[in-house]
């Protein structure tokens, strides 16, 4: 009886632990439930959408922090950037995202484009100025050029922005895990803080899985 008894406490106090170590992080509260999931690329992996602006003070304050927690992240997460565009002038900066993901140089480019706008306030006015940027990073100012005003990449900005809808993302930075749920640092208690949030999500739709 006695065996049974400490055994029962064993197993309770067990239970305590585990629920005292476990986030508190609740649906509504620190992130949000999309009403209707957004088809992902890879089903086999919990695929986590950084969606930003080249312009948004705050992704480039945050993307450096992002760059090292995507570099530990295993096989099974599939990790990308989504550039989002609110109006017009918001889109050359995603057509340029969209050219060098193309020619395979944004892990290249990302950030030295976040510190062009945002520490050398570098004016980016026509497809000539991003040429000659990303020409530093071995894209022939002709095929970016090319590849700018191309049909690939007027294709990738219209799935984006359906994805950006399905999302119902209304400011940036925000992360969607696995097409279900938003985070922004609004939901999490900060930017930073979002990355918490996010790893939590990957450990639900890991045991989900």
């Amino acid at each position: 009886m006695f065996k049974k008894l400490l055994l029962g406490a064993t197993f309770a106090l067990m239970s305590v632990m585990a629920t005292a170590q476990e986030p508190q992080f609740r649906a509504g509260e620190h992130y949000i439930e999309l009403p209707f999931a957004v088809a992902t690329r890879n089903p086999e992996k919990v695929e986590v959408v950084a969606v930003f602006g080249y312009s948004c003070p705050h992704c480039a304050n945050l993307e450096p922090v992002l760059q090292s927690w995507a570099a530990q992240q295993g096989d099974d997460v599939d990790f990308q950037h989504l550039p989002v565009v609110f109006s017009r002038n918001w889109e050359p900066l995603a057509r340029a995202y969209y050219v060098a993901d193309l020619s395979g140089k944004v892990s290249e480019t990302h950030l030295p484009m976040f510190d062009a706008v945002h520490v050398e306030k570098r004016q980016f006015r026509n497809p000539n100025d991003f040429a000659a940027f990303y020409q530093n990073y071995g894209i022939d100012p002709n095929e970016f050029k090319k590849l700018y005003e191309s049909f690939a990449v007027d294709m990738r900005l219209k799935q984006g922005q359906a994805r950006v809808r399905g999302y119902e993302i209304t400011g940036v930075p925000a992360m969607v895990v696995n097409g279900k749920y938003r985070i922004t640092g609004q939901t999490a208690g900060s930017n930073q803080q979002m990355l918490n949030v996010v790893n939590y999500l990957i450990e639900k739709e890991k045991n989900a899985q």
